[in-house]
């Protein structure tokens, strides 16, 4: 890219970045020229802006204070109020005391979505433990057995009628949260709880276990400081406040579902948890948090109610953002859980020239980096690297992995770490990142590197397709899969030899109606392979 120092100061001075900025370390950019050191320092910040709570549910508490009659969260019919919320958690957080629970451990919270999660999850919070979320009736007993010993639990939380199917190991407790809440509750609830000890922005509040589709489930820690800084700062917030709906459509095994229930509850809007089902729930919501497939599978036409939308978790085709963004506020967002929840958005527009992920959130760093680890060009694909408030405090229980994908970070220095996201981009000319997919998604075909998205892309910018998937077949072989089933394959396949080289045509192109998804709401990409196998 052929910039000049004026042209770069014009770029600085035309975006919309904050000024308030942390200084990159110039020996860190030494292997970039001039222009490109500014670039690669002014891009790759967040704005510098303070959260307004170092934990999470003080903010919850906050509301439940101020807004005492409003509805906190609805399910099935059921609804609970802020203040009826608080003092269920207040004497639940007790009870866990009682069984031995304090500041710094982990509690599993094993169940499905309900009023009664909330409950338990708020007391964990309070109390000073994290909570370690699972789905019962998806995870494995293996796997719910594995992450109670790694994560070291001795309690239990779930539902009374889903006790038969959680594996309760020795030295453990189980405990129902809705029979204790069926309990009369006394004025004594009102009262502020009081843990034992402090909790501060660095202690845990969730223990997230990695989906193990790559291979063995591992535990991210993700802080208070680190949730607070998405979810209480602009544009992570996404507007929730008192008077609004935001819908509950995640497993709370997945990180996105943090962004819906924490979020919510920290700025005192209505939680509408789903049931079986998700339109219904879309239907009457204002504000939407959903993977790609998940959205793709609502009919915007039904859904006008719908102020906000953010999709995260997977790439976005750009006619379905296109659809949302037409009517209502859309992001389009990217982030590992262990770069909490997600560290870069952009509000996407119809008219844009292209659909990006915008720039990091506050108080955090992107960086493109080589495979040396040396910054990229300004316009040069490379691997992501998360700095910033966003950074989790690693793996628990595995030094190794720890190793491989965290690491110092030379930019920021005084002892900051960065995260190896594996995902690839580029800076855009006007400081936004575009995604190109995943370093495991780039593959060799016939001898030739492959990236997957990139053939993907071309069959989603066919009018009649909605969205696509590409995987490897063989090492001669790429298959892609698009939706709906009214897409020509022959058409579909003469549109990815003219835009891309020959060893990038797949070499069958598959048309269904619907995509199977994961339990997180993700293209479940084994069950499509297998589809075509068996």
């Amino acid at each position: 890219m052929n910039l000049t120092l004026i042209d770069t100061h014009s770029r600085l001075k035309n975006s919309h970045h904050s000024l308030v900025t942390h200084t990159f370390s110039k020996e860190a950019m030494r292997n970039l020229s001039a222009t490109d050191q500014l670039l690669f320092e002014h891009f790759g910040q967040g704005p510098i802006v303070s959260a307004p709570y170092a934990c999470i549910h003080h903010a919850f508490e906050t509301q439940a204070a101020v807004n005492p009659h409003a509805i906190a969260a609805e399910h099935l019919g059921e609804t609970i109020t802020y203040q009826t919320l608080n003092r269920q958690a207040n004497r639940f957080a007790a009870l866990l005391m009682e069984n031995g629970v304090s500041v710094g451990d982990h509690v599993a919270l094993f169940l499905q979505r309900s009023i009664p999660m909330l409950v338990g999850l708020l007391a964990i919070l309070k109390v000073g433990a994290a909570y370690v979320p699972q789905h019962i009736g998806v995870a494995p007993e293996t796997q719910l057995l594995r992450i109670m010993d790694v994560a070291s639990t001795k309690v239990i939380l779930t539902l009374s009628r889903l006790q038969h199917q959680v594996p309760i190991p020795d030295g453990h407790i189980c405990i129902a949260i809705d029979e204790v809440m069926q309990e009369p509750l006394d004025d004594n609830w009102l009262t502020p709880f009081e843990p034992t000890g402090e909790i501060g922005r660095d202690h845990p509040c969730f223990i997230l276990f990695t989906s193990g589709t790559t291979g063995v489930p591992n535990g991210v820690q993700v802080t208070h400081g680190n949730v607070c800084n998405i979810l209480l700062t602009e544009p992570g917030n996404l507007g929730m406040q008192p008077g609004l709906k935001v819908s509950q459509l995640m497993s709370i095994a997945f990180d996105m579902s943090a962004w819906e229930i924490l979020g919510c509850l920290a700025h005192g809007a209505t939680l509408v948890i789903r049931g079986k089902e998700f339109a219904s729930v879309v239907q009457q919501v204002d504000v939407v948090i959903a993977t790609p497939t998940i959205l793709s599978s609502f009919d915007p036409e039904h859904c006008q109610n719908v102020k906000v939308v953010a999709v995260a978790g997977e790439p976005c085709p750009r006619a379905l953002a296109d659809k949302w963004a037409a009517f209502c506020t859309f992001y389009n967002a990217c982030g590992p859980t262990e770069t909490t929840i997600v560290n870069t958005m952009k509000r996407h527009y119809p008219a844009a020239e292209r659909l990006t992920i915008g720039k990091p959130t506050p108080n955090n760093t992107v960086y493109i980096l080589n495979q040396q680890q040396q910054p990229c060009a300004i316009g040069e694909v490379g691997e992501m690297w998360a700095g910033g408030d966003c950074v989790s405090a690693g793996y628990l229980a595995n030094p190794r992995l720890n190793q491989e994908r965290y690491a110092p970070d030379p930019f920021l220095g005084h002892g900051r770490m960065m995260f190896r996201t594996r995902d690839l981009g580029r800076w855009t000319a006007d400081g936004e990142l575009e995604h190109f997919g995943r370093t495991d998604d780039q593959v060799k075909i016939r001898g030739f590197r492959v990236e997957l998205d990139s053939v993907s892309t071309v069959l989603e910018s066919l009018p009649e397709c909605a969205h696509a998937v590409t995987l490897k077949l063989d090492d001669r072989n790429l298959v892609s899969f698009v939706c709906p089933q009214t897409v020509d394959a022959n058409l579909a396949k003469q549109a990815v030899a003219k835009a891309l080289p020959y060893y990038c045509v797949p070499a069958d192109v598959i048309a269904v109606d619907t995509f199977p998804m994961t339990s997180r709401g993700k293209v479940d990409k084994k069950a499509l392979l297998s589809s075509i196998r068996q």
